[in-house]
């Protein structure tokens, strides 16, 4: 047994004792039931040996007929005994459920009271549904076959011994060899199954941050590092499951053993039994008894405690073990592309009152302010105040007192490693995301709240999955735009080198079918229709990703060509090269600066150049 499920074992051991001690009563019911139980799987093959001696050998049919007649009688009786069984299980395993569900919701409010250690419990939910009906089922499951095994192999072996003791002599020694066989593969087949489980674990959570990170990893060229450590988990996980078959393997040899060398062996060793005055009704009776009583109880047994003793142990130590530390943040490891931000992000909390406006200009809670301010005499096109975004009360900030300063006209990039909060800084200055703290300003007006009509008005947001709707080209290029000229898209179509998909469309006027284009011509069309678009900040939320270099840098040259001020969150090192200044955002503290500057003084920067350019 490993150290953490004989740590289970010493926690669980009071309270199993307790509970079993109120409920007395109840047991010694299920005792008197499972007694009646044993006669029934005595008086079977007793009945049958006698029917065969006494009876028909013997030359009284009548005889041997009444004998089966009490062999029926016993079976009928199974019925009987089976519902008195089930009726006084319920008087132990409900009572479990309605304590494990107590203890849990004690728990749930504990955590949430003052004084609590707080938060939300987010396991509460499985404790008080799926944990504990596991817990119920497998405890009812496991007194049911071990009940049924204790007594049903006592009134077998008792029957045996009464027909003669040289039946246990030929029975017992292969019964318990297959029985210490299945005991000994416990232990280590109960460890393999973590191991797997584990291996198997770890390899999903690595595919789907693999999956999610996908542009990182080729951007900085971590792919085939990502790709050695999924071959390792495989590995891992292959060799697992080959240890997991082995012992299941053993454990079916055991079931085996068990199962079905009593029966050969009795066959084998008839002539040795008939010599040593065995009749044939006692032999029969033997086979009667392993047959229909013992060897049924004993399968159920091994099948019942290798998977259920496991779960319920697992189970009960989740629920009434301690209160579990919280898992901590993973760390970034600069460049690896594994950490990717979640494709849909949660609902922010609601919205705090607002904090009283600083007197003079904005706060330095992260950072010094000149890493980050070009004070102009206009309003800033974009400005962050000691901004703070959490995704639950408890949770660790994705952006934590941060300030920001665009000035009007200003071409920014902001890079980072994924789920570091890039997307987040974007759906927060566009107004479609309201921090925890702190106040965003485009043009200097506060964007929480505001209309949806006047953040138009304000800002265009292209994220990386452009929309493109079923109408004309000229539709989709001019949506944000209600008055642009012939000459202003023909303009804009040679700037971004659309030309020749709206040659291949048809014109202007011919019909776009969203999914005949690729993502690349999508974010085309998203890009021209921004750029036509009358809004004074453009926010690109890795809005060229699924551009070749040469097309990215044709489209962030037009766009910072253009009237306004360009914010976008880069994904090749070129987008931070051809900004005006370049936002470093890794966790702990933001810096911003030229690309000759952030080489010098940011260790994140200088990493990620490197994945870049290798």
């Amino acid at each position: 047994m490993t150290s953490t499920e004989a740590g289970a074992l010493r926690r669980l051991a009071p309270p199993a004792r307790r509970f079993l001690a109120h409920r007395k009563g109840v047991l010694i019911r299920l005792a008197l039931w499972s007694l009646a139980e044993s006669g029934q799987a005595f008086l079977v093959g007793h009945a049958v040996a006698r029917s065969v001696d006494e009876g028909f050998l013997a030359g009284d049919p009548r005889r041997g007929l009444l004998w089966l007649g009490v062999a029926l009688v016993a079976v009928l009786s199974g019925a009987r005994v089976v519902r008195g069984v089930f009726a006084q299980l319920a008087g132990v395993t409900e009572p479990l459920r309605d304590g494990l569900v107590r203890h849990a919701v004690d728990r749930s409010m504990a955590r949430a009271a003052p004084g609590g250690p707080g938060g939300t419990d987010r396991a509460a939910v499985s404790r008080l549904t799926n944990q504990v009906e596991i817990a119920r089922d497998s405890f009812a499951g496991l007194v049911l076959t071990l009940r049924s095994f204790v007594f049903t192999a006592a009134g077998a072996l008792l029957g045996l011994l009464s027909l003669h003791p040289a039946l246990l002599v030929v029975v017992l020694p292969p019964l318990a060899a297959g029985l210490a066989l299945f005991l000994v593969t416990l232990r280590p087949m109960a460890a393999a199954q973590r191991r797997a489980l584990a291996a198997d674990e770890a390899l999903g959570e690595h595919a789907a941050s693999a999956r999610a990170a996908l542009r990182d990893l080729a951007a900085c060229g971590t792919g085939p590092g990502a790709e050695r450590h999924g071959a390792d988990l495989v590995a891992d996980a292959a060799a697992a499951a080959r240890t997991l078959a082995g012992w299941a393997a053993v454990r079916t040899a055991a079931l085996g053993v068990a199962g079905h060398l009593p029966v050969l062996a009795l066959l084998v060793a008839v002539e040795w039994l008939r010599g040593h005055g065995v009749s044939v009704g006692a032999l029969l009776g033997a086979f009667t008894y392993l047959v229909q009583s013992l060897l049924p109880a004993l399968h159920t047994l091994m099948t019942a405690l290798g998977a259920a003793g496991s779960r319920l142990l697992v189970v009960l130590d989740r629920i009434l073990g301690p209160e579990p530390e919280p898992e901590p943040e993973p760390e970034l490891e600069l460049g690896s592309g594994l950490e990717s931000e979640p494709a849909s992000e949660p609902e922010p909390e609601p919205e705090p009152e607002p904090e009283p406006e600083p007197e003079s200009g904005p706060s330095t809670a992260s950072a010094p302010a000149a890493a980050f301010a070009v004070h102009t005499a206009a309003a800033p096109a974009v400005e962050l105040r000691s901004v703070t975004l959490s995704y639950g009360v408890r949770a660790e900030p994705v952006l934590d007192a941060l300030d920001l300063c665009v000035a009007p006209g200003e071409h920014l990039a902001v890079v980072g490693p994924s789920g570091i909060g890039k997307s987040t800084l974007t759906r927060l200055v566009a107004g479609t995301l309201a921090p925890s703290r702190g106040e965003v300003r485009v043009a200097g007006r506060v964007v929480t709240g505001r209309p949806a009509a006047e953040l138009a008005a304000l800002r265009v947001l292209v994220p990386q999955d452009a929309y493109v709707f079923s109408g004309t080209v000229g539709d989709n290029l001019a949506y944000l735009r209600t008055d642009p000229s012939p000459a202003e898209l023909d303009a804009a179509v040679e700037a971004f080198g659309l030309a020749p998909l709206v040659e291949r469309l048809g014109g202007l006027d011919a019909t776009v079918r969203p999914a005949e284009l690729s993502p690349g011509e999508r974010q085309l069309v998203a890009l021209v229709r921004a750029y036509l678009s009358p809004a004074p900040l453009l926010l690109l939320d890795e809005a060229t990703c699924h551009l070749d270099p040469a097309s990215e840098a044709r489209a962030e040259k037009a766009l910072a060509g253009r009237s306004g001020t360009l914010v976008v969150v880069a994904h090749r090192l070129s987008s931070a090269v051809r900004a005006d200044r370049t936002l470093v955002l890794d966790g702990i503290r933001a810096q911003s600066g030229t690309h000759a500057e952030l080489l010098g003084r940011s260790p994140l920067y200088r990493d990620l150049t490197g994945h870049w350019n290798s």
